[in-house]
């Protein structure tokens, strides 16, 4: 199979020279790197090239590192069942970049850029309809950005006297205001039955 793909990866390369900025084989699977402004004609390519025949995207995600440059990541994953090949595409986008949508290459695309539109913030140009998808349209945020903080930044619940759900500000109780993140156990009174913990022959594996 390493073979198939290598043969793969060349011959992609080699079709596409300008525009895959470098390729890999890695757990078996063949990945290429490409740049923003490149990602529909190597999809067009990858599509209906007869060597390729990738009719299918299985997945469009987001990757976040927030130490690099460019930030993110957004990652195709694309399937040949003609050739039995699966292959990953890797663009690198900054915080402030917008991909180009590739609705119009696979409609399954629409749900997948909506989704990492809706965990990243990455917009997507030319998409007919990009709007939160899993999360509420008044949602603040992209949850799956590694700076998003775990209890968010608003919180909802049914208010009896106004008969609807409102959103307000999350509020934490004293306890994890003051939590420094150090110790898990700090300021959590011991459970019953804990005091076993502390016993020689636990110590021991007994």
């Amino acid at each position: 199979m390493n073979l198939a793909l290598k043969e793969l990866g060349d011959f992609v390369t080699l079709a596409l020279p300008d525009e895959v900025t470098h390729w890999e084989i890695k757990l078996d699977e063949l990945s290429i790197s490409v740049s923003p402004d490149s990602i529909l004609k190597v999809l067009k390519f990858l599509r209906d090239d007869a060597h390729c025949q990738f009719r299918q995207i299985v997945d469009i995600c987001g990757v976040d590192y927030p130490e690099r440059t460019p930030r993110f990541n957004v990652v195709y994953h694309l399937l040949s069942m003609t050739h039995n090949f699966r292959i990953r595409i890797k663009v690198g986008v900054e915080e402030d970049q917008a991909m180009p949508s590739a609705c119009d290459l696979f409609s399954t695309s629409n749900w997948f850029e909506r989704e990492v539109w809706d965990m990243f913030g990455i917009p997507f140009t030319g998409h007919p309809d990009l709007r939160r998808i899993l999360t509420d349209y008044g949602f603040e945020g992209h949850p799956l950005r590694k700076d998003f903080p775990l209890t968010g930044y608003v919180e909802m619940r049914y208010d009896e006297q106004k008969k609807r759900v409102v959103y307000e500000p999350v509020t934490l109780v004293q306890d994890f205001r003051t939590f420094d993140f150090m110790s898990p156990w700090e300021g959590v009174a011991p459970l019953p039955g804990d005091e076993k913990a502390d016993l020689p022959e636990n110590s021991e594996g007994k």
